[in-house]
């Protein structure tokens, strides 16, 4: 199905703009006050009732048509990363250090264009909550608005979201119903040692040889310890020590991230590098603190029924050929994962092409979200909501 020539592409042209806007201006988690803003603009003019500060600067659109009850979410998250921009595009950040370089900004523009479709044609009967969430990215947004009264204020009996996906072609999307994507474990390490001169190294319990021995012995958590169908993923995402060339330091930092999908793997990772940790920082004569993170990401289950009415929207948006059963789930984590512990639903992978910038991995500073994924991303926001809610 050519969608080029569907009844979407206007509303797909006319948010290239706003898409630009939002990537040259990108805030972070909790900071997206500007883009808050003109999302709750856009929707009023279009005749949504708008509800803003929720969890912080999450909006809710919401609209009405016919006479149904039925009620449905579809979510898009606003926030932007700190990573400094290398597209040397002409709309890229005018802000140092700050980036879209996970496609926030193509989601919003996606879903604001299907709202502007949705408000102007109204083929629907039923309630419609546009979830605009702050602070996807580490800060837990979707559980913020979640404690706010999100699901309480705004009754849903599904909930959606997508995501772009750099490397799979435009326009195609891919579904799988249980495990999407995995729980997302973050651990705060701190290696107390005894820190003295670089040349009497034999006077200190130097926190570094005992942190690198440490980097070594978790690569083994997974291969040793995971049966090898599951899946397990241990980073160590920063090490840091000392300050200068001739001193032992007192300490050494670590960041740690742990990826799992199933709960007894979740609670035996953390186990085994847990006492890992303990055990060889003792062994060096250091102490170590192990601190996890708040609001550690729960895995993604998508629900069975609710990935079905995403697929079948799917197919008649997008046609068949471009709709793909996802054949294991990924390790990365989306805090969706908290909408979908409280509130039935279903999360999807849009397509954001192959090459150049748009092919380029998310998190990466010459990433870019492809504009062309604009059309298929509101054929089918728009479909799902008519199909749904059906007149």
């Amino acid at each position: 199905m050519d969608i080029g020539q569907t009844r979407f592409a206007p509303y797909a042209e006319a948010m290239v703009p706003v898409r630009h806007h939002l990537h040259e201006n990108p805030e972070l988690a909790f900071e997206e006050v500007e883009t808050a803003k003109l999302v709750a603009k856009l929707l009023g003019e279009w005749g949504y009732d708008v509800t803003t500060g929720i969890g912080g600067t999450g909006v809710v659109g919401t609209l009405r048509a016919g006479t149904g009850n039925k009620a449905i979410g579809l979510r898009a998250d606003m926030d932007a990363l700190p990573i400094l921009e290398a597209t040397g595009l002409p709309y890229a950040s005018k802000v140092a250090g700050k980036m879209h370089a996970c496609g926030h900004d193509g989601h919003t523009a996606m879903l604001l264009g299907a709202a502007k479709y949705l408000a102007e044609t109204r083929d629907f009967s039923g309630v419609v909550h546009l979830i605009f969430q702050p602070a996807e990215e580490g800060k837990a947004g979707a559980k913020a608005m979640i404690d706010d009264g999100l699901f309480e204020r705004f009754p849903c009996e599904m909930v959606f979201g997508i995501h772009n996906g750099p490397g799979t072609p435009v326009g195609q999307l891919r579904y799988a119903a249980g495990s999407f994507a995995a729980a997302n474990d973050r651990l705060d390490v701190v290696i107390e040692g005894k820190g003295g001169h670089a040349a009497q190294p034999d006077t200190t319990f130097d926190p570094i040889v005992a942190g690198s021995t440490i980097v070594s012995a978790l690569q083994s958590v997974v291969s040793r310890n995971v049966n090898p169908l599951d899946s397990a993923v241990v980073t160590v995402a920063m090490f840091r020590a000392g300050e200068t060339f001739n001193v032992i330091p007192q300490r050494a930092e670590m960041k740690l991230s742990l990826r799992t999908h199933l709960p007894r793997v979740r609670a035996h990772v953390n186990e085994r590098v847990r006492q890992l940790i303990a055990d060889i920082a003792g062994a060096y004569g250091c102490v170590a603190s192990v601190v996890a993170a708040p609001n550690p990401y729960p895995p993604l289950i998508n629900d069975a029924e609710a990935t079905d009415v995403g697929r079948r929207a799917a197919v008649a948006a997008l046609g068949a050929e471009n709709v793909v059963n996802l054949d294991r789930p990924m390790m990365g984590s989306e805090d969706f994962s908290f909408m979908l512990e409280v509130n039935k639903g279903a999360y999807f992978f849009m397509g954001n092409g192959t090459e150049g910038a748009n092919g380029v991995a998310v998190h990466n500073p010459r990433y870019d979200f492809n504009d062309d994924a604009l059309l298929p991303g509101i054929a089918f926001w728009a479909t799902l909501v008519e199909q749904e809610l059906q007149a």
